[in-house]
């Protein structure tokens, strides 16, 4: 069972609107009126800007998930909280990264961040979902815009050196931590009482949100109560509860607010148990008998009409460690029962390639989009069919498109240099590699990568203008995140 050895940097940005120290008890259930200001110094806009940046080095520092499936089903869940929210100002982003450990943040520019560890014990879409719908509250209420204005009321330092310290924090763990903690050691108890009322507020308009959206509002408490239960007697607390503490009047106060709203009994949700059992294959950091020893214990708890899922998952264990008969074996029913099921022509589209079966898996693909071409799963998958076929130029035609529609998609940029690289079009590879380390905030390395396209273009030729022109947007882009800092 693999975790990490430390606790990752990032875990300081939810760290701002939580402290590890553990709350005082209190026998006040009213919510705080704290409004949605921080609109004196950090505007929407720059909140944005703020985000991108953090964001882009943690695609360099942090294991994010690439998976499009599950990026897709993420993303999915998350708006469809979002379009039910009050106060939403700015696009939100979600996305994961894998580690075992239970947390979820949210920081500027409404980016969302969950563990993959949370869908291990998430017992339910609506549990996962009460999770997703706290952290939208943070962004929309602008607690962590908040809690820097407040710092920098009683501190030396001003919000724009508070967020330049955060970055560093991110960028560069010693520098920033010593920053933060410059600044906010001085009134420990003035934190504390600010962090209770954002972790309350956190809870209340989150339930809120969680109930219009047609979840089960008593899915946070119960998934409060039973995380506060488990780790009740151990000394090693998980991140989300050293980043949200659990302290009882909080978890009596989200019981009380869930009576508020009737108890929803939902179907299990197909979507969320196939995403948790790709989870447990492929991005929960187990061993190939570790993984097939979770699915098998909850195979046989579950439900007959439930045991699809995690045969898919023990399908998807199988196709890694190359054991195609066995795949097969659990694979062909699920597809011939459910052949539009995304998880499942994904599935079988890695069996195919992995086989070297392309003929097959693109024409499994471009059926599929046939009743759903506007999928980006489907995209990008038929893109990496066609260049493990060596079809070359059908996967840049692709990706292309591909890119210009999600310019902030590492899997395209990756496929599009590989692409280039095989028809051996230097010049396009290192412009498409250069793209993908932008993203990692790599600056001087994309630069660089431009320049060498730029002169090995020919001379006055439009594609020479073009990577000219991308380096004078990059420039830009390097002076802009360096004064972050």
């Amino acid at each position: 069972m693999f975790r990490f050895a430390k606790a990752p940097t990032y875990l300081l940005l939810s760290a701002l609107l939580s402290s590890s120290i553990p709350a005082i008890a209190s026998d006040d259930n009213r919510l705080p009126e704290m409004g949605t200001t921080a609109s004196s110094t950090l505007t929407i806009d720059k909140e944005r800007e703020y985000g991108d940046a953090y964001m882009r080095v943690i695609r360099a520092s942090q294991p994010v998930i690439s998976d499009p499936l599950l990026s897709d089903y993420v993303q999915s869940l998350g708006h469809k909280l979002v379009a039910n929210a009050e106060g939403v100002r700015t696009p939100f982003y979600f996305f994961l990264i894998q580690n075992y450990e239970i947390n979820a943040f949210a920081f500027f520019g409404g980016h969302v961040a969950l563990h993959s560890g949370l869908f291990l014990h998430a017992q339910s879409e609506s549990e996962l979902a009460s999770v997703l719908a706290h952290e939208i509250a943070h962004v929309t209420q602008r607690h962590l815009a908040r809690k820097m204005e407040a710092d920098a009321k009683n501190s030396p330092l001003t919000v724009a050196a508070l967020v330049g310290s955060l970055l560093l924090t991110v960028a560069a763990p010693e520098a920033g931590i010593a920053a933060i903690h410059a600044t906010t050691a001085a009134n420990i108890q003035g934190q504390i009482n600010f962090t209770r009322s954002n972790e309350k507020e956190a809870d209340s308009i989150g339930i809120k949100t969680l109930a219009k959206a047609g979840f089960d509002a008593h899915a946070m408490p119960r998934f409060f109560e039973r995380l506060a239960e488990q780790y009740r007697y151990t000394s090693k607390l998980p991140a989300m509860l050293l980043t949200h503490p659990l302290p009882e009047s909080r978890v009596t106060d989200s019981r009380m607010r869930a009576r508020n709203y009737p108890t929803v009994v939902l179907p299990p949700s197909e979507r969320y148990l196939l995403a948790r059992s790709r989870v447990v294959a492929r991005n929960a950091g187990f061993s190939e008998t570790s993984s097939l020893n979770w699915l098998n214990r909850e195979l046989k708890k579950a439900a007959p009409n439930r045991r699809k899922e995690l045969n898919y998952g023990k399908a998807l264990v199988y196709i890694d460690n190359a054991k195609y008969k066995q795949a097969h074996q659990l694979l062909d029913p699920l597809i011939a029962g459910e052949p539009d099921n995304m998880f499942y022509i994904d599935a079988a589209t890695d069996l195919d390639l992995n086989q070297k079966q392309y003929q097959r898996a693109i024409s499994r693909l471009v059926n599929a989009q046939k009743n759903n071409p506007d999928s980006s799963v489907l995209r990008i998958n038929l893109a990496n069919a066609y260049l493990e076929a060596g079809k070359y130029q059908q996967s840049i035609q692709i990706l292309n498109r591909y890119t210009y529609d999600h310019p902030d998609d590492t899997n395209g940029w990756a496929l599009l240099a590989k692409s280039y690289a095989k028809l051996g079009n230097r010049a396009a590879e290192l412009a498409s590699f250069g793209e993908l380390l932008a993203l990692r905030a790599q600056w001087d390395k994309a630069i660089n990568n431009y320049m060498q396209a730029a002169q090995m273009a020919k001379l006055g030729s439009m594609e020479q203008a073009r990577y000219d022109a991308r380096i004078d947007q990059l420039r830009f882009q390097r002076q802009k995140f360096k004064a972050l800092q």
